[in-house]
């Protein structure tokens, strides 16, 4: 180790770019992990604070909530308990004079089942009427307030905004929560409907019914639109960075050992053992990675603070753990590639020729 931070100091413009390099890597895959978390989490937010285990939909719609409806019939065949609650979903668009238009995701409840009891606001308070709706807070940053009256859609009728609640997406959309009388207006259906789904934060309910099926919350989830395809790219791009990153290093260091191979000559010469030459080069990898990653993180850290919260940024210790243990693991992996060059060193025909 001292052999390689004596190097270091020795060269540093080299071994400097070589961090630059790695900072800008890690830097990238860090942030592109953290955007990859926070779409993942504004796809979901809503879901996840249901803390529900299945989902009961019509078998024909697709696995999606939006186009599922349920029978006033066969709602009564099933059997709900307090762990059970009707859900009705529908894209709407939020508008009210003075004030800017917001594309949200409108969730219909019943007030005495568990996620309208359950629901936590940050300002208001519940649905008491069916003329009132209670909204993401992303509405309130865009400028709605508590008693404004708004259409959904092109109906006519206007409804109150009496609370706010925070971190309730879905589908990357704000939510706004009311009556599941407003979702069957929304949706143009009479009273024989009765909701779009039935949800349960039991894993051993299942729905009985010829045209009802039950699903997994990781199975409705992975159905979401666009869900896994996003998941699928960010995680095929911080793969292919890491590889990237693998790359530039052996090749850095590959480079720069050709450059000294005169020197590690001389040192075999002198009776230095091939392993404390190799150690020195894995070495001067790890401390250059561990450098290049916590410059990157810092960096991260800054630009997360200074950006704006319009962007869908959000980090999970553990996602972060696996990518620096997988960027050091590839730029060990790139030190391997000179460590060859070392171990074949021929002090007499390096020195003689």
């Amino acid at each position: 180790m001292f052999l390689a931070l004596k190097e270091i100091k020795h060269e540093k413009l080299r071994y400097g770019l070589i961090i630059g390099m790695i900072v800008l890597i890690s830097y990238l895959v860090y942030f592109l992990s953290g955007l990859a978390f926070g779409l993942a989490q504004q796809n979901t937010q809503a879901i996840d604070s249901w803390q529900i285990q299945r989902v009961v939909l019509n078998k024909d719609a697709n696995v999606n909530m939006s186009q599922s409806m349920l029978t006033t019939k066969e709602a009564s065949q099933l059997k709900l308990t307090d762990k059970e609650a009707y859900l009705g979903q529908a894209p709407v668009v939020v508008n009210a004079s003075n004030r800017q238009k917001d594309s949200a995701q409108f969730v219909g409840l019943e007030r005495q089942q568990f996620i309208a009891k359950n629901l936590k606001l940050t300002s208001g308070h519940k649905v008491e009427a069916a003329n009132q709706i209670v909204a993401d807070d992303q509405l309130e940053q865009d400028g709605y307030k508590l008693g404004d009256k708004v259409k959904l859609n092109s109906l006519s009728q206007k409804y109150e905004i009496v609370g706010f609640t925070h971190n309730a997406k879905l589908s990357v959309a704000p939510v706004v929560y009311g009556d599941l009388s407003i979702w069957r207006t929304l949706k143009n259906l009479p009273d024989s409907f009765k909701a779009g789904a039935v949800v349960s934060q039991s894993a051993s309910y299942r729905a009985k019914g010829s045209d009802l099926s039950t699903y997994t919350i990781k199975a409705f989830i992975n159905k979401l639109p666009g869900y896994s395809a996003q998941n699928t790219t960010f995680t095929f791009m911080i793969v292919f960075l890491m590889l990237i990153s693998l790359i530039v290093i052996a090749v850095f260091l590959y480079i720069l050992t050709i450059q000294k191979i005169q020197n590690y000559a001389v040192l075999r010469a002198q009776g230095v053992p091939a392993k404390v030459l190799v150690r020195s080069t894995l070495g001067q990898a790890t401390i250059l990675v561990v450098s290049g990653l916590v410059i990157g993180a810092a960096l991260t850290g800054l630009t997360a603070v200074a950006i704006p919260t319009a962007v869908p940024i959000s980090f999970n210790m553990p996602i972060l753990a696996g990518v620096t243990v997988g960027i050091l693991i590839t730029g060990l992996i790139g030190a391997l590639i000179p460590v060859r060059v070392i171990t074949r060193v021929d002090p007499m025909t390096v020195i003689g020729g």
